[in-house]
């Protein structure tokens, strides 16, 4: 997007802000009505890219960029901020936070990058309470509380492992899963109440982040993946029953998971039939990209 786009779209939200000229549904919004916008804005992005759909994609980031836009306009109206600004803080923070790419530090690899980038926060955070004569803030400051709960779990489980609370191996964390079902197993067992399972499933679900964690996946894209994979061989289970005239109310839960097990089977199969020769270059192409 050229400056003269960017300049544009300002033009167009400050008019829309107008309180004569503008609309009046953009008029009487404020950070709070549109916070819920910008976070759907960031899933569509993300459903979009999950989906290979890049059309889609510019869109759906003009859309997210569009909601940056608003923020900045109602935070110029309020005489706190305006986009320049906004812009003009994310570029020092870029430069400030990859000197091996604009200074003289070096490292090893993009985990060494992540790592690194985390201590920048970190000392940055430390810095800010200095100035403001705050005591010293914990290693876990500043993770939002409004992130979804699987990233959030993430970003806390990684503040700890900076400062040293980590596992250095995946076996004791596959451990603490298996700990965590067997607790699980003995609460249910023992009819215990509802919010002891909550706790208990809580503590399996924050061990299976933490083993995502450590396998350097990202547990929202496991999940989403996972969401993907239940409905595609859902809905091919639907199909085959309506092949048969039937419905999923109209069948039996011992039919559909033969059902299911036909649609598992087939995409299983669909895989193993691409050619060796094929599967050969893609592992080729893979490597390459990494050494890129």
């Amino acid at each position: 997007m050229s400056q003269r786009s960017i300049n544009r779209l300002i033009d167009i939200m400050a008019r829309l802000r107008d309180p004569v000229r503008g609309c009046p549904w953009d008029v009487e919004q404020n950070f709070d009505t549109i916070a819920p916008y910008t976070i759907e804005e960031a899933y569509e992005v993300a459903d979009a890219i999950a989906r290979r759909d890049f059309d889609g994609l510019r869109d759906e980031l003009g859309d997210l960029l569009l909601q940056v836009v608003f923020h900045a306009r109602m935070a110029e109206e309020a005489g706190r901020f305006d986009f320049q600004s906004v812009a003009s803080s994310i570029c020092d923070k870029m430069i400030r936070r990859h000197p091996h790419v604009f200074g003289e530090d070096r490292i090893a690899d993009a985990e060494a990058q992540r790592t690194a980038w985390e201590t920048h926060k970190a000392n940055e955070r430390a810095e800010k309470a200095v100035r403001e004569g705050a005591p010293a803030e914990s290693a876990l400051a500043g993770v939002p509380l409004a992130l979804p709960a699987l990233l959030r779990a993430m970003k806390l489980q990684r503040r700890a492992a900076n400062v040293g609370f980590d596992w250095d191996a995946v076996a004791p964390i596959l451990e603490k899963i298996e700990e965590e079902i067997r607790e699980l197993k003995d609460e249910i067992t023992k009819g215990a109440p509802r919010h002891r399972l909550e706790d208990e499933l809580g503590d399996l679900l924050f061990a299976a982040v933490n083993l995502a964690r450590r396998l350097s996946i990202d547990p929202e894209s496991a999940m989403r993946a996972a969401n993907a994979k239940f409905e595609r061989r859902f809905r091919r289970v639907e199909a085959l029953l309506a092949e048969r005239g039937r419905t999923p109310r109209q069948s039996t839960l011992a039919e559909m998971d033969a059902l299911w097990d036909a649609a598992k089977s087939a995409e299983s199969d669909r895989v193993g039939a691409v050619p060796v020769g094929k599967r050969q270059k893609a592992k080729l192409g893979n490597r390459t990209k990494d050494k890129r």
